[in-house]
């Protein structure tokens, strides 16, 4: 099992930078993929970017070349850079981590992005 907890979420204006970061509870060199989802009320959760334990990286379309996704094995992290946020970027965002055949999500943490 693993637990993960999420920070860095909050008010930012439109145009600006967050950077989030989720903290694993035991080492994460052996989870293989990785990842940071978002979901507003009503909604489906959606994927945001993913990262492999090599270092593959994927990305929704409304957020390539603005989000970059990171992660640090030694440090038991995974963060994501947040750029040119826009009011659609609003959302709880939620770390994911998928070990064997089970998956893991944080308590998420609110990003707000004003026009």
């Amino acid at each position: 099992q693993v637990q993960l907890v999420e920070s860095g979420g909050g008010l930012v204006q439109a145009g600006g930078s967050l950077r989030l970061s989720c903290t694993a509870s035991r080492s994460i060199s052996s989870i293989n993929a990785m990842g940071w989802y978002r979901q507003n009320p009503g909604k489906q959760r959606e994927l945001v970017a993913t990262i492999t334990g090599g270092g593959s990286t994927k990305y929704a379309d409304s957020v390539k070349g603005r989000f970059t996704i990171s992660r640090d094995n030694a440090k038991n992290t995974v963060d994501l850079q947040m750029s040119s946020l826009e009011p659609e970027d609003t959302a709880v965002y939620y770390c994911n981590a998928k070990l064997m055949l089970s998956e893991y999500w944080g308590q998420g943490t609110q990003v707000t992005v004003s026009s």
